[in-house]
């Protein structure tokens, strides 16, 4: 006997219609919103294989008339000593990004779980006076921890159960030993997110690096591209500086290629439980 299909009411299929017409309309905005952020990504790549007389042509050339093929990168090579800025800017911005998240995951963990009193003092020790100026502690120093680090590291922090704590205190571990085995390891999306945020701000600062190094070796990414699009004794490199660029967002796609889930997590119990 053949089996009868299910009546679905009219009302049944007008409601799977009006979702599937907003799941399509919402996707087509995703979509838009998409390709609106990619477009300067997009020209800027296509931008590294033009010459300069091609950057700005009327109308615009969306795929490089002129193809320089790398040309434009091994001029940077050359002209400058680009690949010490890159190995400046990584160093700096993992140095920073591993102690603002040690340091604002110990401090966090701190404030969220032990009750003292909180005593501010102010810092106005220049660096100058230290005698950091022009050095990589100068650079380095002021972004070893942060007081947003301190904050969200504390925040999640008091997610972690009072009672594995004790427990760990009960079989004799010290203080420290308990937050490295095991507040630190519930602290992971949290971390994680910290460090991706700690890392892309390290590695765009500008005006730090730029008045605290005068020496070429101590230049990052961010000031060394002024080198290519703000010279005072040539035309801009327009060209070049679009190589560069694409060359330096490429650490920042892979942390968060890498990172992305840890870092969605960590926003979402933020935002759920802060």
């Amino acid at each position: 006997m053949a089996s009868v299909k299910p009546y679905e009411s009219d009302w049944a299929f007008e409601a799977r219609l009006r979702r599937r017409i907003r799941n399509l309309i919402l996707f087509s905005v995703a979509l838009l919103i998409s390709l609106l952020f990619f477009f300067p990504v997009y020209l800027m790549f296509s931008s590294s294989f033009k010459s300069e007389g091609e950057i700005f042509a009327i109308p615009m050339h969306w795929i490089p008339h002129e193809f320089q093929g790398l040309r434009q990168y091994e001029f940077a090579f050359e002209e400058t000593r680009l690949e010490r800025w890159y190995i400046n800017s990584l160093f700096i911005a993992a140095v920073q990004t591993v102690s603002t998240v040690f340091f604002g995951a110990l401090a966090g963990y701190g404030f969220a779980k032990f009750r003292f009193q909180i005593l501010v003092i102010p810092m106005f020790v220049l660096v100058n006076q230290l005698g950091w100026h022009n050095s990589y502690e100068g650079i380095i120093m002021p972004g070893l921890i942060s007081a947003f680090g301190v904050f969200m590291m504390r925040q999640f922090a008091y997610n972690i159960p009072d009672e594995l704590l004790d427990a760990a205190r009960i079989d004799g571990a010290s203080e420290f030993s308990i937050f490295r085995r095991v507040a630190l390891p519930m602290l992971k999306p949290a971390a994680a997110s910290l460090a991706i945020i700690t890392f892309l701000f390290s590695w765009n600062n500008f005006l730090w690096p730029l008045v605290i190094a005068q020496n070429r070796d101590l230049v990052t990414l961010p000031v060394g591209l002024t080198y290519f699009s703000q010279s005072l004794d040539r035309e801009p490199l327009w060209a070049v500086a679009m190589a560069v660029s694409t060359m330096a967002t490429i650490p920042v796609i892979l942390l968060f290629v890498f990172f992305q889930r840890y870092f969605i997590e960590g926003m979402m119990v933020s935002g759920i439980k802060g």
